[in-house]
């Protein structure tokens, strides 16, 4: 038996393939044998909340970000780096405000290195902001919510 956990974050019990629980929210089916790989543990699975910040890679970045036709908001961050997780929750926050409005990720210095060495990031968090694939402006350190809103808010016009 393994709980899962839904997008809205509710917990539904899986046993032998079979969802116990508000089915309505769960339109997915863990079959008895398989084992997602996302899985710890104890058997919880994961599945990640919708309008997260997007996770930019070195192989992804032109497509998502570069070739958008939305302003791009790109959190250039570390596990290791103290301001880059307080900064993390306010980038979240505002993937799910701007939902459709704008594009929002992120991404990680040390296993992205390529990308952050072709924008000059030499201080993390340092956020960008793209438009139509240019650089239109940038915050580097951790900054407070309305600051980095009102920037994004200033590419939307």
């Amino acid at each position: 038996m393994a709980r899962k956990l839904l997008n809205g974050g509710t917990f539904v019990r899986v046993t032998r393939g079979k969802l116990i629980g508000n089915t309505e929210q769960a339109n997915v089916r863990v079959p008895q044998l398989a084992r997602p790989t996302n899985r710890n543990k104890r058997g919880i699975v994961k599945c990640p909340p919708k309008n997260m910040a997007l996770e930019f890679t070195d192989s992804n970045f032109e497509e998502l970000a570069l070739k958008s036709d939305k302003p791009v908001m790109v959190d250039f961050w570390a596990e290791w780096c103290g301001p880059c997780r307080m900064v993390g929750p306010v980038v979240e926050e505002l993937a799910k405000e701007y939902d459709g409005k704008a594009v929002i990720g992120k991404v990680n210095v040390d296993n992205n290195p390529q990308t952050a060495m072709k924008y000059g990031i030499r201080s993390i968090p340092t956020i960008l902001f793209l438009k139509n694939g240019e650089v239109v402006d940038r915050s580097v350190g951790a900054v407070p919510k309305s600051q980095l809103a009102g920037k994004l808010d200033g590419q939307l016009v």
